[in-house]
């Protein structure tokens, strides 16, 4: 019975291991695929995953060199570097969830192919290119001396963990919400712009005044960035970061989101 037992566990264990491997390589494809379809090979090519993020956050940076020190003893340009270059990653994802699905549709052909594997590999694509901007940048500006290392790594890199997942489970929902109805995707770039002066990317939350502060707390979006800042400066406060919050929340969204886009696979009739 225990040989049974044994030998039964171990290939559940090789089973689920060669199916996390094939998992992986499905990703690794799409990744690929996705690099090629949207950069392709002429001019510079693959290098603009890391250019079209690094001019745009080179361009904010600029607007701020002239700035001085704000009260709160950070420098206005990695405060503007940290907080641009990391939201494009949310923009990113959310914006390109929509067409999605119709963009690569022929895919689902394949039988290993899924939904959620097409999300991974375009929110991975654009974490990527986005975080190699934001390490490339604040190393200048370290280098400068305008900047310190992460004073606290172990936060950085839980925030930027929390705000791909937050992402992605955003993106999950907007990939499902949109297939069907073209009115809602309409609004997903429109909504993305107002977000950014409320994302939290750009001010402290000790900054504003009561209720608005209050408010602001309840959106995990803002706090994230809290805790990004909490991981780089060293003057930064954690006083409003609640990570649990966060994981929960972004927990709740992507229960949703896998929900959703299991819905909108049953509606898919491919030809």
């Amino acid at each position: 019975m225990n040989m049974i037992s044994d030998t039964s566990g171990s290939m559940g264990d090789r089973g689920f291991w060669r199916g996390l491997k094939v998992q992986g390589d499905v990703i690794g494809a799409l990744l690929m695929r996705e690099l090629h379809t949207r950069y392709g090979r002429e001019n510079i090519g693959y290098l603009w995953v890391f250019l079209e993020p690094l001019s745009l956050a080179s361009a904010v940076a600029l607007l701020h060199m002239g700035h001085g020190l704000p009260h709160s003893g950070i420098h206005p340009v990695p405060f503007a570097i940290l907080g641009y270059t990391l939201f494009i990653m949310f923009r990113g994802m959310v914006t390109r969830a929509d067409g999605a699905l119709e963009s690569n549709m022929p895919l689902l052909y394949h039988r290993r192919v899924t939904i959620f594997d097409m999300m991974l590999a375009r929110g991975l694509l654009e974490a990527v290119g986005t975080l190699m901007s934001f390490t490339a940048l604040i190393g200048l500006t370290i280098a400068f001396g305008i900047a310190d290392f992460p004073a606290r790594l172990y936060y950085l890199l839980i925030g930027i963990i929390l705000l791909f997942w937050f992402s992605f489970s955003i993106s999950l929902l907007i990939c499902a919400s949109t297939h069907d109805n073209k009115l809602v995707a309409r609004f997903v770039h429109p909504i993305t712009y107002v977000l950014m002066p409320i994302s939290g990317a750009f001010y402290q939350l000790s900054w504003i005044p009561q209720p608005y502060k209050e408010w602001l707390t309840w959106f995990p979006l803002t706090t994230i960035f809290e805790l990004l800042r909490y991981g780089q400066f060293h003057t930064a406060k954690d006083t409003y970061v609640d990570i649990p919050y966060i994981a929960g929340c972004c927990l709740l969204l992507t229960y949703g989101g896998l929900a959703s886009i299991k819905a909108t696979r049953r509606r898919i009739h491919l030809q």
